[in-house]
């Protein structure tokens, strides 16, 4: 049944129940650490049992907060949306964690415009939300330095290209890659080529740095082509890498979607995989099972990464301390494609 505006229980209601004073019973609705703790107990209590309600509005005028969080994306909406499903699991950690913390996410798309910029800046600033995450960056953005400096709580998914002390969560990108690149070389491969992510963004460029070190490690030489994280830039990519060099026997795509399009263009081409090519990916996505053949890849925690980086802005938010950089754990995982 739904309740009319008249029978929804009211604040005054609560503070009758609870046997306090409406200012009291205000106090508390709004988070104020003011009130001893067996009064907030009673007042939480007749909140639960009436099914209080508190107006929004009124509350964030009181407390200064929004219970708000910007997700902010540079990208456009067919990409985030589309062929890259690394954005969808970073939305599920984000969206899980403020979930859990009470709070909303607003979502926000970015281009490389000054406008743009400028418009996700004036929403920011204007009290709208209590912090933001900034995700998928290309080049030196300078988007979170902005807000950082206007005194938004900014965490960022990806370490920045630029010289900035906005703290920022990830994995260690160059040695993920490296040690992908190292299994190759080890189980005997001798021309190994990657499929490089684009080099305006640090995944990107950090897991080319991983691959041509370990290649300088072994002596080879580095054989490389450059996508942008989509499935059909890595099929476009692998055709590319097998008209230049026919005898390659190996190939570290830095992302799985990148990864699946290269084992479609290496079956076009009539390679087998492992046996002629082997495939490394990087992100271990859920459809990295269910290629074929199944994908080795490196596994990195995306939900976690969501949830760690919605922590931290809420933590920020808070007033608290945060890390500047926390890097999380990956690892290789061993399937049949190498």
């Amino acid at each position: 049944m739904v309740m009319s505006g008249r029978d929804r229980p009211t604040l005054e209601n609560v503070a009758q129940r609870a046997g306090v004073s409406r200012a009291t019973a205000s106090r508390v609705v709004n988070g104020s650490t003011s009130v001893a703790p067996h009064i907030r107990d009673k007042v939480l209590n007749a909140v639960d049992a009436l099914g209080y309600v508190p107006n929004q509005a009124a509350r964030s005028l009181v407390t200064q907060r929004t219970d708000s969080i910007a997700l902010v994306a540079s990208e456009t909406t067919s990409r985030v949306f589309s062929d890259d499903p690394f954005f969808a699991a970073v939305i599920r950690g984000v969206s899980l964690e403020l979930e859990a913390a009470d709070k909303q996410l607003v979502l926000m798309m970015v281009g490389p415009s000054g406008p743009s910029h400028d418009r996700v800046e004036r929403y920011a600033t204007g009290g709208h939300v209590d912090g933001a995450i900034i995700f998928s960056m290309h080049g030196a953005d300078p988007l979170p330095e902005r807000l950082s400096r206007a005194g938004v709580p900014v965490v960022c998914n990806g370490r920045l290209l630029t010289q900035s002390q906005v703290p920022y969560v990830d994995v260690d990108n160059e040695d993920a890659a490296r040690a992908a690149v190292h299994h190759l070389l080890d189980t005997g491969r001798r021309r190994v080529a990657t499929i490089a992510g684009p080099q305006d963004m640090s995944a990107g460029i950090d897991r080319l740095k991983g691959y041509r070190s370990a290649m300088q490690d072994a002596s080879r030489r580095s054989i490389v082509a450059v996508g942008d994280f989509t499935r059909q830039s890595g099929a476009l990519a692998m055709s590319q890498l097998l008209a230049d060099d026919p005898q390659l026997d190996a190939v570290f795509a830095a992302s799985d979607a990148m990864a699946d399009g290269a084992l479609r263009a290496l079956r076009q081409n009539g390679r087998r995989v492992p046996d002629d090519v082997a495939v490394v990916g990087f992100d271990d996505m859920e459809f990295a099972r269910d290629t074929e053949p199944p994908l080795t890849t490196v596994r990195q925690p995306i939900t976690d990464i969501g949830r760690t980086v919605a922590r931290q802005v809420l933590r920020l938010a808070a007033g608290e301390q945060i890390e500047p950089v926390l890097l999380l754990p990956t690892e290789l995982i061993k399937r049949e494609s190498a």
